[in-house]
């Protein structure tokens, strides 16, 4: 790849996307601004004109992934049918489909906020805020018309957001569709039927 080819506006993409593909490959040890610039086909000290270090890099690679995410859910959701549980199903397949095709990037998405967080650039760190909560919102909006589990309003949506990420994260390395518990059920078949809002 020609050191010329990424400069100016595609130049942070092109970082962007080599993050990614080491990540997909190696995992986050594999991650370092020395070889992503490497691999993108620019000099070591490039992408200093983008990302004040390591973390604000990683935390753009995070933002994109979200962004990711959120299409792969809403991709799901538009081949659905218009009914709720339809459209809640939906969302959590596409939640599904994506920790399966990216379990690494999965990963990286819901690790701890790092404690350098104040070291990362304030556009990048708004972008990531942007995103995360854009992916959310996309599972609020499938839950919102049912009724809320428990006592608190926000009750349905936790209680499904943390059914289809135990799903994921449990159940994301099991391709033979075995555990400890016999053979893995369908999430269909383990969503709860769950009352409309009157």
């Amino acid at each position: 790849m020609s050191k010329k080819k990424h400069h100016h506006g595609d130049l942070r993409e092109a970082l962007i996307m080599a993050g990614i593909e080491m990540l997909e490959d190696g995992g986050i040890e594999a991650l370092s601004l020395r070889k992503c610039a490497a691999k993108a086909g620019v000099s070591h000290a490039a992408p200093a004109h983008h990302f004040n270090g390591l973390v604000s890099l990683k935390a753009a690679i995070i933002a994109r992934c979200y962004h990711i995410f959120s299409e792969t859910m809403l991709t799901h959701s538009r081949n659905a049918k218009a009914a709720p549980r339809s459209q809640l199903l939906a969302i959590c397949e596409g939640y599904l489909a994506f920790c399966r095709a990216h379990e690494p990037l999965f990963q990286i998405m819901f690790q701890p906020k790092p404690e350098d967080l104040q070291q990362i650039n304030p556009r990048i760190l708004e972008e990531l805020e942007k995103e995360s909560t854009k992916a959310f919102i996309i599972l609020q909006t499938a839950c919102a018309p049912f009724a809320p589990v428990g006592a608190h309003e926000q009750g349905t949506e936790v209680m499904v957001w943390s059914l289809v990420h135990g799903y994921a994260t449990l159940f994301a390395r099991q391709p033979d569709g075995e555990t400890p518990a016999g053979a893995l059920p369908e999430f269909a078949n383990i969503l709860p039927e769950l009352p409309l809002r009157k």
